[in-house]
């Protein structure tokens, strides 16, 4: 009877429960300052189990179980987050809710220092890019993100050779030796891609784009002397969505991307994304009738997603890109005298073979060669990342394999000549990588990153590389005027065919602290070991040509190509560190100061070695490794909620500078790998951001550098010197590609409107990048200098707040005429020529976002 009466004393209260916590529902609109609809707004009851979007005309439902009264919590990007109670009677009538417009700039996280942090926290010099503006602005590869962050430097006369530097450092300038390692590394999702043909690919599904300037060693598994790109991309999703893209331009341009992602189980989700670029050539050969230079990339990327706990997440990624264009050809920009003899002056040259140029303006955009064109990239690979959350931090394993084949034909006498008629070095590159790390919070003052880094490599060529000779080209390697050069069939068809293979190994162990001393004190010291091997076989024969045994005739051809074999192996390991010293006086100013040492691998010379007295100078096989002493301070500032300025001052010194010569012998196939005994880059960096509305925002970025020879004794001689003494003293002469000053502003003005019916807002969107003059010849030349330049892209266009979004762009808005590099023809005969910018381009472009919250 007593737990009868008990009983019944407990139905009044669950009435009274079930009066106050049971199915409900709560409806409401949210609205702007001016009382315009406000579309994708977020609406939650914490803990969060009850939420909502609101609606094209800005209305929103809320059912489940709500206990009253109740908070809602309501949210969205450029509107100040905003609580409200709710009781039983505010729910029964519709709400409206008003969001103040939030002018504050927008949060940026980086995850460089393997953690997220906001970046004007972090005391390192880095450059943000977000994936919608790389897609926005169609800077979709790393030679048109360039124009974003000025002091980044790329040139590309194909793939294969591709200059990637960020403040003038990190690769040979002009052709590329696989001998010596890139100063400046390229991750995706962690991985290090070790081949610079990658940055010629089109970028898939990009998240995140970071750009840190300056030696980042002891945070990457690569030794990095000159910075690093760390990009992310978009990570599979649990809840299903889905992007299509289509791009349609002139010159028969067409891209089309795309992405779709979602759950496979409970603890699995997938995302697979492509993308697609045609374009037809800019520059017409007169000899096939047919543009040159197009676009013809494709590229997959999928991705699985794996979280068995809370604690571990398993991201196993794979990607398959293949490049086709029918390129990338260069137009004959100019003529150099050298001081060679009279009858060996290019123009002397083709007029004794009775040939002209197509044109003598290289913006006509025509050339008339006649050995095809053709850069065949294919890269790939697969990888396997696991993160588990242990000891406060998180310890990450990255494993990965990676593949690169390159298949190439090239005129590099530019003309429509039988000098070269083939110069091609197919070859094969696989790379397996695999770093462990710890990053994470020691105690309450002490955290950092610790790891190690193995990279293996092995490159081939494949099968072999060619340099073969045409019916004419006696006459631009002829040394004298002995009739006997005009032996018919002497060097036609005469070449080289070279086999070699590069095999290498890089290890380090890495690590660095940052200790909180006080609350506005920071130390930041970082060391790095690090072990490099390479091991190189090379074995080059000659073949074709005349027949004939007369040793008068031998030697002639033997003047310009002849057999070489050898084999070298260097290795070389180093100590390196930093120590930074960050003052932080308030939450909107940031101070730091870093002192840096650092070593770029020992190089291996692979392109053939110069001979003397018939003697292969092997002692020139090894290239010293770099010795890099750095300066660097900065000040990063939040002057208002709605802007930040942030200015870096740096110096950096290098010891036995690795560089290229491109030399006279075209037995040296694309030049060999030298040291400068000395260079030095100053500068300073300027960023800037403001938000003046909601709508309105602004960028720029300045960039002022010095870059000098401080010492180098036994430089190549310039273009116009050829044929004088064979070496020069250029110390106090300026590095190749760096202008001294260079810069990007670009912004956004958006405002809510209607388009065709759908909600959404209208916007307008501009960027403009401009360099001042820069050399193009790695020895100072009067004759291959690049003038200063700008170039302007806009875009306008409607987001609806669907999904859909739809925009008119232009690419050189301005049609700026430009040459991005200028490359001295094969032999060094006097002839130049140059990679052109592209034309003005316009099109539109059409999105669709499907996302389920």
């Amino acid at each position: 009877m007593y737990i009868y009466k008990k009983m019944l004393l407990l139905v009044p209260l669950a009435m009274a429960l079930s009066a106050s916590y049971s199915q409900q529902f709560i409806q409401g609109k949210i609205v702007d300052e001016k009382g315009e609809s406000v579309i994708g707004a977020s609406i939650v009851i914490p803990p969060g189990n009850v939420f909502g979007v609101s609606d094209l005309e800005g209305q929103f439902t809320l059912s489940g179980e709500i206990s009253f009264p109740t908070t809602i919590q309501v949210s969205l990007v450029g509107y100040k987050a905003k609580k409200i109670t709710v009781n039983r009677e505010n729910a029964a009538s519709r709400l409206e809710i008003i969001l103040e417009d939030d002018f504050e700039l927008a949060e940026v996280l980086i995850t460089s220092r393997r953690r997220q942090e906001e970046i004007q926290a972090v005391p390192i010099p880095v450059s943000v890019i977000g994936g919608a503006l790389v897609e926005d602005a169609q800077a979709f590869n790393v030679n048109r993100l360039k124009e974003l962050v000025p002091s980044v430097q790329l040139y590309s006369s194909n793939p294969r050779n591709t200059t990637l530097n960020i403040r003038g450092l990190g690769s040979t300038f002009g052709l590329t030796n696989d001998g010596i390692d890139p100063g400046v590394g390229f991750y995706v999702d962690g991985v290090f891609f070790a081949r610079p043909a990658v940055t010629a690919l089109d970028f898939i599904d990009v998240d995140q784009i970071e750009v840190l300037r300056g030696p980042q060693g002891t945070l990457f598994g690569k030794n990095t002397t000159a910075g690093a790109f760390n990009i992310t991309t978009r990570r599979p999703r649990f809840q299903p969505g889905a992007t299509i893209e289509s791009s349609f331009g002139n010159y028969g341009f067409v891209q089309t991307r795309g992405s779709v992602t979602g759950p496979l189980s409970q603890k699995l989700a997938g995302r697979l994304s492509f993308s697609g670029t045609r374009r037809d050539g800019l520059i017409y050969n007169v000899a096939t009738q047919k543009f040159t230079n197009d676009l013809n990339n494709l590229g997959v990327r999928g991705q699985l997603l794996y979280v068995p706990s809370e604690k571990v997440e398993v991201l196993v990624a794979g990607d398959v890109t293949r490049q086709r264009p029918d390129g990338f050809a260069q137009v004959v920009a100019g003529v150099v005298e050298t001081q060679r003899a009279p009858f060996r002056q290019f123009n002397a040259i083709i007029q004794d073979l009775n040939y002209s140029l197509p044109s003598n303006n290289p913006f006509d955009r025509l050339i008339d060669h006649d050995t095809p064109w053709r850069s065949g990239n294919d890269v790939g690979g697969v990888s396997v990342n696991v993160d588990a959350n242990l000891w406060g931090g998180t310890l990450t394993s990255t494993s990965a394999w990676r593949y690169w084949n390159w298949d190439p034909s090239n005129d590099r006498d530019f003309t429509g000549l039988q000098a070269l008629s083939l110069s091609q070095a197919p070859s094969r590159h696989d790379q397996w990588s695999q770093e462990i790390r710890f990053a994470g919070d020691f105690n309450s003052r002490l955290s950092g990153v610790i790891g190690v880094f193995a990279l293996w490599q092995d490159l081939k060529s494949d099968p072999f590389h060619t340099e073969e000779s045409g019916i004419h080209q006696w006459r631009f390697v002829q040394n004298n005027q002995n009739p006997l050069w005009q032996t018919p069939g002497l060097l036609d068809g005469f070449g080289i065919r070279t086999t070699n293979r590069l095999e290498s190994f890089s290890g380090a162990v890495f690590g660095q602290l940052d200790w909180k001393i006080s609350e506005k004190i920071s130390l930041l010291p970082g060391i790095r070991w690090n072990y490099d091997e390479k091991q190189v076989y090379f074995n080059r024969e000659t073949y074709g040509g005349l027949q004939t045994d007369d040793p008068v005739l031998i030697a002639l051809q033997q003047s310009v190509y002849n057999d070489q074999e050898f084999e070298a192996m260097v290795d070389e390991s180093n100590f390196s560190g930093q120590v930074t010293l960050a003052y932080r006086p308030t939450s909107k100013i940031n101070t730091f100061g870093t002192f840096s040492t650092n070593f770029k691998p020992v190089g291996i010379n692979l392109g053939g070695l110069p001979r003397e007295n018939g003697r292969t100078m092997i002692e020139l096989a090894r290239i010293e490794p770099e010795f890099v002493t750095h300066i660097e301070g900065g000040i990063k500032t939040s002057p208002t909620s709605k802007s930040s300025a942030n200015l870096t001052l740096f110096n950096t010194s290098i010891q036995n500078f690795q560089t290229l010569v491109q030399t006279p012998d075209l037995s040296v196939n694309r030049g060999y790998l030298a040291n400068a005994e000395e260079v030095n880059v100053a500068g300073a960096e300027l960023d800037v951001s403001l938000k003046i509305r909601s709508n309105i925002q602004l960028f720029g970025a300045l960039t002022y550098t010095d870059a000098r020879y401080v010492k180098f004794t036994n430089a190549p001689v310039p273009l116009e010197e050829v044929g004088g003494e064979s070496f020069k003293d250029i110390s106090g002469g300026r590095l190749p590609g760096i202008s001294r000053w260079a810069g990007s502003a670009g912004g956004e003005w958006s405002h809510q409107s209607r388009f065709l019916g759908l909600k959404g807002e209208v916007f307008i969107a501009s960027e403009l990048f401009f360099r001042s003059e820069f050399s193009s010849s790695p020895s100072p030349s009067r004759y291959l200098n690049i003038d200063g330049y700008g170039v302007m892209n806009a875009r306008a266009g409607f987001r609806g707040a669907n999904g859909f979004t739809l925009f008119v762009w232009s690419r050189n808005l301005t049609d700026t005429q430009n040459f991005e590099q200028l490359l001295p023809g094969a032999g060094n005969v006097g002839h130049f020529a140059a990679v052109l910018g592209d034309p003005r381009t316009v099109g539109f472009t059409v999105r669709f976002n499907f996302k389920e919250n």
